[in-house]
C-alpha cells in the first residue's frame, strides 16, 4: 500500500511537468506564427515613407510697420503616396509659417482621403494680421524685405488614419517640417522647390 502512494506521488510531478511543457510550447508556436504572420503582411504590403515637397510659395500684401506685420502667405504642399496598398486620411491639417522661431501665421486645411500611389496638393492661406513683433526679428525681416525675398521655415501637422483594405489604423500625429524656404516679394520670381521632412 505504501509503495503505490509512493509511485502516484512520483507521477504527479511529472504530469505537472509534461503540462507546463506543453503549454510553453503551445505558447511558443503562437508567438512564431503571429511573428510570421506579421513579417508577411509587412513585405507583401512593403510600406513606403510618405514623400513631402514644397512646390510654390508666395507673399502677398507685405507691409511690415512699427514692429507690425501684416502679410498674406501662399504655399503649395504635394503630398506623393508611394505604397501600392495603404491609402491616407488625413482627418486634420494644421500650417504655420515662422521666421526665427516666431510665428508669422496660422491655418487650418480642409482633411481630405488620399488613395494609393497618388500625388495630393495641400494649398494653404495663412494670413499675418498686424501681428506683433520683437524689435530684434523685426529689424531682421526688414533687411530680408530690402532684398526682395524672406526665408521662412513651414510647418505642417497632421492628424492622419493609414488604410489597408478594410482595416484602419488609429490615428497618428504627422509632423511635416519644410526648412529655408525663400519666398519672394515679386511675383515673376522663380520659387525653387523646397524638400521637407516627416515624421510620424
Amino acid at each position: 500500500m505504501a509503495g503505490n502512494t509512493s509511485v502516484a506521488a512520483q507521477q504527479q510531478p511529472r504530469r505537472q511537468f509534461s503540462l507546463v511543457r506543453c503549454v510553453a510550447t503551445c505558447l511558443l508556436a503562437l508567438i512564431v506564427l503571429v511573428g510570421l504572420a506579421v513579417l508577411i503582411a509587412w513585405l507583401v504590403i512593403s510600406p513606403k515613407k510618405l514623400v513631402y515637397t514644397l512646390e510654390n510659395g508666395s507673399v502677398q500684401n507685405f507691409n511690415l510697420t512699427n514692429n507690425h506685420l501684416n502679410a498674406t502667405f501662399y504655399f503649395v504642399l504635394r503630398a506623393f503616396n508611394r505604397n501600392r496598398r495603404i491609402s491616407v486620411y488625413y482627418d486634420y491639417i494644421e500650417s504655420t509659417v515662422t521666421y526665427e522661431d516666431q510665428t508669422l501665421a496660422f491655418n487650418t486645411v480642409n482633411p481630405f482621403f488620399q488613395p494609393h500611389r497618388n500625388v495630393s496638393r495641400i494649398k494653404p492661406k495663412l494670413v499675418a494680421l498686424n501681428l506683433a513683433m520683437s524689435p530684434s526679428t523685426s529689424k531682421d525681416l526688414m533687411i530680408e524685405k530690402a532684398s526682395k525675398e524672406i526665408q521662412v521655415d513651414v510647418h505642417f501637422k497632421a492628424r492622419i488614419r493609414l488604410k489597408v483594405g478594410t482595416w484602419k489604423s488609429n490615428r497618428r500625429t504627422l509632423r511635416i517640417v519644410c526648412y529655408s524656404v525663400t519666398v519672394h516679394l515679386s511675383w515673376y520670381k522663380h520659387f525653387d522647390r523646397v524638400p521637407c521632412e516627416a515624421e510620424l
